[in-house]
């Protein structure tokens, strides 16, 4: 899982123009608890995941990769 939710997250931040300091910030982490999830080292927790979704507007299981947009 944590390859399919690193790149949708790669994907989301790339769409909205976003560096791992902005979406940081956007989403209440750290840049580096970001930088961890897109370098495939840890998974986002389930809060983290509900912040994701909601900041970008797609559903946890698109980010999880159960399911495309």
């Amino acid at each position: 899982m944590k390859i399919i939710v690193a790149e949708r997250i790669g994907e989301l931040m790339k769409e909205e123009g976003l560096n791992q300091v902005q979406l940081a910030e956007k989403i209440g982490v750290k840049q580096n608890t970001v930088s961890s999830w897109v370098l495939k080292k840890k998974e986002p927790s389930i809060s983290s995941l509900w912040a994701l979704a909601d900041y970008f507007g797609v559903d946890i299981d698109y980010l999880v990769g159960r399911k495309d947009m």
